[in-house]
This record gives C-alpha cells, structure tokens and sequence, in this order.
C-alpha cells in the first residue's frame, strides 16, 4: 500500500511543481492578480497571489510554453509503455519482491536528480523524465504475481483496491507539494519524494518476502490457509511459456485491455491537466491547488477501498457514472465549487475499476496475471501520453474555457466508450488456457515413444 502511495507521488509530483517552475506567461511581476467573478451574486473578488513567485526566489523558472510543458509531462510515458509487457513477465518467471523493489529503487534516485537536470537543460530533464517512467513501468504489472501467491481468490478484490493506494498518494502528495513549493521552491518536492521513496525501498527488501514458503516469519498455520486457499489456481511452479494464441484471441483479455486504455486515457488526462486547469480557468493560488487538487484522489481511494465490498455490482458499471459527470463538467466547470465536487465525484467513481478491470486478470487467468496487465498497460500508456498532448494541442493558442469543455467531452466519450466494451466482453471466469500443459523436450519425446535419437546406439 505504501509502496503504491509512493509510487504515484514519484510521478505526479511534477504535476503541481510545473505550475511553479515555468514563467507566466501573461506577465512576469512578482504579484499575479486574479478576477474570480462569482455569478450567483455578481459580486468580484480580487486575489493576490504571491505564493508562486515567491518561490520562484528560490529556484530558476523557465520559459517553457503549454507545447513544452505538456512535452515534459508526457514524455514519461515513453519509458513507461517499454517495460510494461517485460516486467509483468519478468515477475512471473522471478517473482515480484525484486521487480516491483528496484523499479521503485531506482525510480526514487531519479527524482532526486530530476531538479539538477532541470536546471541543466530542457533536453535532460526530459530523459531523466523517460527513464523514470522507464523504471516505473514494470511496478504495477509486477504486484500482480505477488498477489497471486500471497492472496486467497475470494480476498483479492479488497487487496487489488489497495493498489488504489496510488490515488491516496496522490491525494497527499498533491497539498504537501503545494505548501513545500511555497516555502521551499519546487525543487523540495522531488527532494522529498525521492528521499522517501528511498527509505521505503530499504523497508520492502528488508520485511518482503517472494512467497509464503519463503517467508522466515510466517506461522505454520498461516500458510498452510494461505496455499490451500489458493489451491490449483496457481501453479506452484511457474509456466514456462505464455500460450499466447490462447490469451489474443479471449474476449475476456480484450475486455481488460480496451476498458483499460481508455479509462487511463481519461485517469491521466485529469490527474496530469488537474493543477493546470485549476490555475488557469479557476485561479487558485498554488497551496490552494495543491489542497483541492487533492480531493479526487482522496475520494478515487476511498471508492476503491469500499467497492471491493460489493465488487459483483459494480464491475461492469464503473466507468460509466464518471463519463456523465463529465458531461456535468462542461457546462459547471467554470464555477469552482462545482468544479471541485464534479472532479472529485468522478473519480470517487472511478476507484470502482479496481473491483472490476483491475483485478480481473487475477480471476481469470492468475498464473498470466502479470503478462495480461502489462500488455493492457503498455496500450494504456499510449493513452497517457496522447492526453497531454491533445490538451497541449487544444491549449496551446486558447486557454480559454471554451477549449477545456472539448477536453471533458472527449473525456465523457471515453469513459462511457470503456464502459460498453467491458459490459459487451467481460468475464470472471477462469480461463482453460490458465494452466497450459509443459512442452516436452525432443529427447522427451522420442524416449517415450522408443525412437532412438541420432547417434544412440541401440542395444538389445
């Protein structure tokens, strides 16, 4: 759970620091002032905010426009797509505790090199920003063989809703960045992000273990509950091969797949453009959109915790409810009160995935619940980065609200669309490919059937 807390914060972390580390591009003073005009009583507040250029002291600012910035933001994702289909099966053939562990090591050492590189130059940041996705692409796929072994099937819903503990992290990382950037400057954001990442890295090699066989601390009676639990659903010994014919062509697989990479598409779109949008359109000062900025994810986990309580129900009905409150967003996203409460609904909603898609590898195919999540994942990452720059894109001249309400009708679209195909194709049955039969050797082979290889003598 910490270690998916984490995992988010090492990435959006740049999110909120960005508001602070690019120049305004409407004026360069030390004050920023902002006219929220409240509707409902035709009243006009003048804000002043200093918070962000005071920070600004502290560290270089640069120049970057909205193509720019999205660039950076999206350019994590090139990374992330190439280890998303090995990790997962790199974790399946050597366990997870080391994949899921140096991914988050490694990671952890980048962020604390990531406001030296800014600073050197726009390109570095940008391949530093590569390679931490690069590392950080086999971590989801590679807690899915953990689970595999270590979670009896009729508990696995409430253990895969912690991997909603990224939306926790998040909902954390997002005010305590926006209180250290106004105190210390952005770069203390990567600085303590990394510096914990590091310390939980030492704790999960320490108290982690492969598989409850393994475990040096683990009762007697603990793991025989654990394995009789799990039973023949994993195998013991890992399958030597992935039966992929088998897996392409189940409607159950491609269910997971499609439903995923549209409803990342939608995820990273509002958690990558969130900060953005509430500094643009809505004016918040920087510790107020750390804090509000937060609330959709602290209501993401919250959902995704509570819907592993009622997972039946809600498995093929969780992307539906957040693509109609994007509908809503369109035409309230102005006010920001509305606009706080409609983000932070949709994503109370959206945590639902993790009872139904998110887990669903783990029920129908557990032995290729890695390869299965890391080949949707590596689809999903594509979304990722076509959402930053399609808000680039539509942003880029106009940042005016007119062109945000084509971002939530595209949103809308998507989440209803990820809805429909996991209705139309989803499964929660064990597939038959789940335990492939062993290939033989050739020597194998020939001995049972008494052929005598080449160059075998044969004796009488």
């Amino acid at each position: 759970m910490l270690g998916f807390m984490l995992n988010y914060a090492l990435r959006v972390n740049l999110t909120i620091a960005i508001v602070a580390m690019v120049k305004p591009i409407e004026n360069t003073t030390a004050t920023t002032i902002a006219t929220i005009v409240d509707s409902s009583s035709n009243l006009t507040t003048t804000l002043i905010d200093n918070d962000v250029d005071d920070a600004a002291e502290l560290d270089e600012r640069f120049p970057w426009d909205s193509y720019q910035q999205n660039f950076v933001l999206g350019c994590f994702f090139w990374g992330y797509i190439l280890t998303e289909l090995p990790g997962g099966r790199l974790a399946e053939l050597i366990g997870g505790r080391r994949v899921f562990g140096h991914s988050m090591l490694w990671a952890s050492l980048l962020t604390l090199v990531t406001p030296l590189a800014a600073h050197l130059n726009y390109v570095v940041l940008i391949i530093v920003r590569v390679v931490l996705g690069f590392m950080l692409g086999a971590s989801w796929p590679a807690i899915h063989p953990v689970a595999a072994v270590w979670i009896p099937p009729m508990e696995r819903s409430k253990f895969m809703s912690n991997m909603m503990a990224s939306s926790l992290g998040a909902a954390i990382t997002m005010p305590v960045c926006g209180y250290l950037i106004s105190v210390a400057g952005w770069s203390s954001v990567f600085y303590a992000t990394g510096a914990v990442g590091l310390i939980w890295s030492a704790c999960w090699f320490t108290f982690v273990y492969e598989t409850p066989a393994t475990h040096p601390r683990i009762t007697a009676e603990e793991r025989r509950e654990i394995e009789e639990a799990i039973g023949t659903s994993t195998s013991k010994k890992r399958p030597s091969y992935v039966p992929w014919m088998d897996m392409l062509c189940s409607p159950a697989v491609w269910a997971i797949i499609i439903t995923h990479g549209l409803s990342v598409f939608g995820f990273f779109t509002v958690i990558n453009q969130l900060p953005t949008y509430m500094h643009q359109i809505l004016h918040f000062n920087i510790k107020e959109n750390g804090l509000f900025s937060s609330l959709p994810y602290l209501g993401k986990y919250i959902m995704a915790f509570s819907s592993s309580c009622f997972a039946d129900y809600l498995r093929k009905r969780a992307l539906l409810t957040p693509g109609f409150l994007m509908v809503a967003q369109v035409f309230l996203g102005r006010e920001a009160g509305w606009s706080v409460t409609i983000f932070t609904l949709a994503l109370f909603t959206h945590g639902a995935v993790t009872a139904g898609y998110l887990g669903n590898g783990l029920d129908i195919a557990p032995n290729f619940s890695g390869t299965i999540f890391g080949l949707a994942n590596t689809l999903s990452s594509f979304g990722g980065f076509l959402s930053t720059w399609m808000v680039g894109a539509l942003t880029y001249e106009d940042k005016s609200y007119h062109q945000w309400q084509i971002v939530f009708w595209i949103l809308s679209v998507t989440y209803i669309a990820g809805a429909l195909v996991y209705i139309c194709l989803g499964s929660g049955e064990l597939q038959p490919w789940n335990n492939p039969p062993e290939r033989k050797k050739v020597s194998d082979v020939h001995n049972e059937e008494g052929v005598p290889l080449k160059n075998e003598k044969v004796t009488n």
